[in-house]
């Protein structure tokens, strides 16, 4: 399975990057205009909120979903064991510790603006007869989006006592557009082929993992896959070291209309009750 990387800025990026998208499900930005110092400095603020016992202040609201979700809250589709994760959920509406405030916001701006430059690569490099099946240009679709997403993952150290098929993240589809991984702090993130077989997506430093959604998938009608994807375990000496990821989701505003008068507010609010996170 060839997951492409794709230099930013080169000439055959956007043609390079709609193939990979839709020949794996997943593409692999490198030297790109988000700093790594950034990053970084995102990163080691979120490790100490999710050290500190205060971050349960921040619990969400189930009609908001915006705010912290403590480990074990979420479940894959159609999967009976939660995952080993804890997180935080970054939205328009969100509140912020005061520390966290300046470079999330910074990094959500940064990631949400290239993500629509992402999608305007899409939009071009599709055949006629998939663009012409939009509702709208999908870069307009995200424009002013309150259900943008930057998703700030913990997976704690593993114990050693946990229950049988309990993994970091099950395998699972993603239901947004597209979603923009920075570079995890760990190796784990795998994809599945055609074929069933896992391939593990590279992680280096600086570099921005993308993989398509269900609702890019429901747009497209189908070219492109919303890819299964899933967060291993790992073994021996780094089982016991913690693993950081910021996947920033980017969602259509609530009133698009997908395919077949189908909704984004109305398809995400049925895959949150798939995943535990939305209760009836």
């Amino acid at each position: 399975m060839d997951v492409l990387k794709i230099k930013y800025g080169s000439p055959e990026a956007p043609e390079r990057f709609c193939h990979s998208l839709k020949t794996t499900g997943f593409a692999v930005i490198t030297d790109h205009p988000i700093a790594s110092t950034l990053v970084s400095e995102v990163y080691s603020k979120w490790s100490e909120f999710f050290a500190d016992d205060s971050k349960h202040q921040y619990t969400f609201k189930p009609e908001s979903q915006a705010g912290y979700f403590p480990f074990r809250s979420e479940n894959a589709k159609d999967s009976p064991i939660k995952d080993l994760k804890e997180f935080f959920h970054v939205y328009p509406r969100s509140e912020l510790p005061e520390n966290l405030r300046t470079g999330t916001w910074k990094l959500y701006d940064q990631l949400v603006t290239m993500g629509r430059e992402l999608l305007d690569w899409v939009q071009k490099a599709s055949p006629e007869n998939v663009r012409s099946g939009f509702t709208m240009p999908l870069s307009e679709m995200v424009v002013g989006s309150e259900e943008n997403l930057l998703r700030v993952i913990h997976y704690p150290p593993l114990k050693g006592s946990e229950e049988s098929g309990a993994i970091r993240a099950a395998p699972h589809e993603d239901i947004n557009l597209i979603t923009l991984l920075c570079s995890a702090t760990a190796a784990g993130l795998e994809v599945r082929d055609t074929q069933g077989a896992w391939h593990q997506v590279p992680c280096d430093p600086g570099s921005i993992a993308i993989n398509a959604g269900d609702m890019l998938q429901l747009a497209s009608k189908g070219y492109y896959k919303s890819t299964t994807h899933r967060v291993v375990n790992p073994t021996g000496a780094e089982a016991k070291l913690p693993r950081y990821s910021m996947p920033l989701f980017l969602h259509p505003r609530s009133n698009v209309v997908l395919s077949d008068g189908v909704t984004a507010g109305d398809y995400l609010k049925q895959r949150l009750l798939e995943i535990g996170l939305l209760k009836k």
